[in-house]
């Protein structure tokens, strides 16, 4: 307490204590200069608190004593709290200017999808105007089916990732991104790719053009050579072992032109096109009696086991390569008398196809760029191998996987094996009426 408060108070009560003296009530005297004191410092606070409400009609209260204090420390905290204020203002003004210069289109949603802001280029790629839409759910504003969709089923709070065309420009291709932003919020960026779409979509024509002409002459090469080949008694000696060897390199690029087409007609497509119930349990016999003759001398040990009860909605063909493709991968990177086990089984999260092997292995740098187009881990060591393969199998497999809702999923290690999975949604199966299963166990 302030010494003129001090000195008021003991004035009052001073002057209390007399007047209760001289009228034979002392105690009196001093609540009622005690009372005194209390009212002159609630009229002092009162008129403080309206002069902080209104400064405009108040005037500042005198600056005596506790009034005093409040009202200097009131003014410092007041004054730093202005400069914050203009500094935060200067901040989100330029973070405004920033995000509106931005090319990609951007819009802020509560936990509710309603849009909170945009920035102009929302406006020209997703039709969002900013702040005529501003309340909206973003799921009303959106005309494209695919984009209402994402946002429907992507209403977590998890990254994901949607490529398609512009609500408002179908000219225009669009990748979009949802993320977690700030509490309960989201921010969706939508950005223009219409130039890379259309840069590998020129590559895909080209590569499938290109393709579709060597076809024919290919054809034509392989069945003079076969026949030139069966009548080998006419042929000049010597010319056995170089026909083989043409013959050889003819077929495996007749197998990359088909591979490059199929690849082609993968990329091209969303989905399969006219979906089958698929019984997985026997295509893969099928796979299981190719991959033994595939494994010729290396006399590989197979173990099958194949819920019977389980099929797949899709395409019996895609299906078939893609699973092939892994069980043949396993043949050719084991070791002789190794063991390869194929499953098809189902759990809580779906159906799933598994090939191991306790083969060479794959370095973890490697994994994440298995499935791309014609990329090798070791060229040298696919020679050693004696595999001449076209480098596209698991892209293959990665789009036929994209075309059943199913994703691929790899672990291995450096001289252990390894472990392709192909997993598939629940959506995606047919469960028969007859339950069972069957395993076995070759030497072949």
């Amino acid at each position: 307490m302030q010494s003129r408060d001090l000195w008021r108070l003991g004035t009052l009560m001073l002057l209390g204590l007399a007047v209760g003296l001289t009228v034979g009530a002392a105690s009196w005297g001093l609540l009622a200069g005690a009372l005194v004191y209390i009212s002159i410092v609630h009229r002092d606070l009162a008129h403080l608190l309206k002069w902080l409400r209104n400064r405009k009609t108040y005037s500042a209260p005198e600056r005596s004593g506790i009034v005093e204090d409040l009202s200097l420390e009131i003014d410092y905290l007041r004054e730093r709290h202005k400069k914050r204020k203009k500094k935060l203002s200067a901040y989100l003004r330029q973070f405004r200017k920033a995000t509106r210069a931005l090319p990609d289109a951007t819009v802020v949603l509560d936990n509710q999808d309603e849009v909170r802001w945009a920035n102009d280029a929302a406006r020209a790629v997703l039709g969002v105007k900013w702040p005529t839409d501003a309340g909206q759910r973003v799921t009303n504003l959106f005309r494209e089916p695919r984009l209402r969709k994402f946002m429907q089923e992507r209403a977590t709070s998890r990254s994901d990732t949607i490529e398609i065309e512009s609500p408002i420009d179908s000219e225009r291709q669009l990748s979009v991104v949802t993320a977690p932003y700030g509490s309960n919020q989201r921010l969706l960026v939508a950005r223009d790719v219409t130039q890379m779409y259309r840069a590998n979509q020129t590559r895909r024509d080209f590569v499938a053009n290109v393709s579709h002409e060597l076809r024919t002459p290919l054809t034509v090469i392989r069945g003079y050579l076969e026949n030139l080949i069966d009548r080998g008694d006419e042929c000049p000696p010597g010319w056995e072992l170089a026909l083989e060897q043409m013959s050889s390199h003819a077929t495996r690029m007749s197998n990359l032109v088909e591979e490059l087409l199929l690849l082609s007609r993968l990329e091209s497509e969303t989905a399969v096109r006219e979906p089958e119930r698929v019984d997985v349990a026997g295509m893969l016999t099928e796979i299981h009696a190719q991959a033994r003759a595939l494994s010729g001398d290396k006399e590989h040990l197979f173990s099958l086991e194949a819920a019977s009860d389980i099929h797949l909605n899709g395409a019996r063909a895609e299906l078939f390569s893609a699973f092939s493709n892994l069980v043949f991968n396993a043949v050719h990177f084991s070791p002789p008398r190794s063991v390869i086990s194929i499953r098809w089984y189902r759990d809580k999260d779906g159906a799933h196809f598994a090939v191991e092997d306790k083969g060479i292995g794959i370095g973890e740098e490697h994994i994440a760029r298995l499935c791309e187009r014609f990329y090798r881990v070791d060229p040298s060591r696919l020679r050693a191998n004696g595999v001449g393969g076209t480098g596209l199998g698991l892209a293959i497999v990665k789009h036929v996987l994209a075309h059943h809702q199913a994703s691929l999923s790899i672990t291995s290690t450096i001289g252990s094996g390894s472990r392709f999975s192909a997993d598939f949604p629940p959506a995606q199966i047919y469960a028969s009426e007859a339950a069972g299963s069957q395993s076995r166990r070759d030497a072949g």
